[in-house]
């Protein structure tokens, strides 16, 4: 069953709404990851691009190659910086939104971890999460 979603950046200029069944929610480990968000790991669940929302303000972003060879594309807000999105062109189809912007971050259980080969060895998570070495094929 489909249900309203919401979301937005620290200060509060970017607002998003999202209608529709949330997916698979992960952590990611990569370096972009971790840079994008100045923490050891990225927590985000995936989303059909279609039924996501901007409600209020805009965001900015800011695109290059990701270690997976793909362009990726990072959303944030332009006044808080709190990152927001990501998106790649390869799969238009779909959003991965911070879990740490949704109001209610209690709706995701991440499912399982990518890019551990990347992980840093001090930030634990479990250890019978579903595990890939690269990135998931989905």
């Amino acid at each position: 069953m489909a249900e309203l979603v919401s979301g937005g950046c620290l200060c509060g200029y970017v607002r998003y709404v999202y209608t529709g069944e949330l997916e698979s929610a992960n952590y990611c480990h990569c370096q972009d990851c971790r840079k994008t968000t100045g923490s050891a790991f990225n927590v985000e669940v995936r989303v059909q691009s279609t039924a996501l929302s901007i409600v209020s303000g805009q965001v900015k972003s800011y695109s290059k190659i990701g270690d997976s060879g793909g362009t990726i594309i990072r959303e944030f807000c332009p006044e808080c910086g709190s990152p927001l999105f990501t998106k790649a062109p390869a799969k238009p189809q779909f959003v991965w939104i911070k879990a740490g912007s949704l109001d209610n971050p209690m709706l995701i259980k991440p499912a399982h971890q990518i890019w551990t080969d990347s992980a840093v060895p001090w930030a634990y998570i479990a250890a019978d999460l579903p595990s890939f070495r690269r990135n998931r094929q989905i």
